[in-house]
């Protein structure tokens, strides 16, 4: 079996994290050439859950099926962010932080932070030597995994194809499970994740439950940072004056993919509550729009 440097591999998935992070950061500031930085993301992910389990010497089904799942997952990621950037040319989500050193420091920083935290349940499942019999969790966490993975890779293709068109230059992405939320790449994303905290529960004991601070951390930054905010005002910004937009975004989810048929028809109060739906979501809009 072998050793680390503590017994849930906190210590060693953080200054493996650490340090690889460190090296994108410094080709970043150094070459101005943040390309590197959904790639350093989606990889470290995949070196995490494959070290912890390479390193832990012996593994049992569930630590097998979790890891694949995080390698599956960072591969499509990874290949369709590069294959995204190849197109752009440059990345100008970058724009205000590439000749700014304060401001590069603290995207990376929260990198790392974002692929460690959310690690933690492959991280303490692959450390444990307890191996519980399948369980109910498992397979609904499997299942959760299996569906949001599918509807993020079919969220990331057909935007990829819609903006490949030229005739759709000047449009928004409402094709597909576009039309049945705003936001279907980051549903994927965000309940993927939860999905592998639920097939995690069965090894959990104690202060290990703590790895729920993983997914909780992704919903947040999604829904409140660096997710949905970024993107709905960039899209208010550009579309917000044209009236097809503007009832697209009152008839369709921001998250949670519904028809807008039934979307339309519920309550404000449980849209925000249940579906999330927040003010600050619409705020970019022209105020006659709102």
């Amino acid at each position: 079996m072998g050793t680390v440097l503590d017994s849930h591999f906190l210590a060693f998935t953080a200054i493996v994290t650490v340090c690889y992070q460190f090296v994108f950061f410094v080709i970043t500031a150094l070459l101005k050439f943040d390309n590197v930085t959904d790639f350093a993301g989606s990889t470290n992910f995949i070196i995490l859950a494959a070290l912890t389990l390479i390193v832990k010497g012996a593994w049992d089904f569930r630590q097998v099926v979790l890891t694949l799942f995080v390698v599956i997952w960072g591969l499509r990621v990874g290949l369709f962010l590069m294959m995204r950037i190849l197109k752009w040319g440059v990345d100008h989500r970058f724009d205000e932080m590439r000749n700014n050193l304060g401001k590069l420091t603290v995207l990376w920083f929260f990198q790392a932070v974002w692929v460690w935290t959310v690690s933690f349940p492959v991280t303490i499942v692959n450390a444990t030597d307890r191996n519980p019999s399948l369980k109910t969790e498992d397979v609904i966490g499997w299942l959760l995994w299996a569906v949001c993975f599918t509807v993020e890779a079919m969220a990331d293709q057909q935007k990829l194809s819609f903006e490949n068109n030229p005739g759709n230059s000047k449009k928004w992405c409402n094709i597909g499970v576009w039309k049945l939320s705003r936001h279907p790449n980051y549903f994927g994303e965000i309940f993927l994740w939860w999905g592998i905290f639920v097939a995690s529960v069965p090894v959990l004991e104690g202060a290990e439950w703590l790895v729920i601070l993983g997914p909780i951390f992704l919903t947040l930054l999604l829904l409140f940072v660096s997710g949905i905010p970024f993107l709905e005002e960039s899209s208010d910004k550009r579309f917000g004056s044209l009236t097809e937009y503007v009832h697209y975004k009152k008839t369709t989810s921001p998250l949670i993919p519904l028809p807008p048929i039934v979307y339309t028809k519920l309550p404000v109060w449980f849209k925000a509550a249940f579906l999330f739906e927040f003010p600050g979501y619409s705020r970019y809009l022209p105020q006659q729009e709102r």
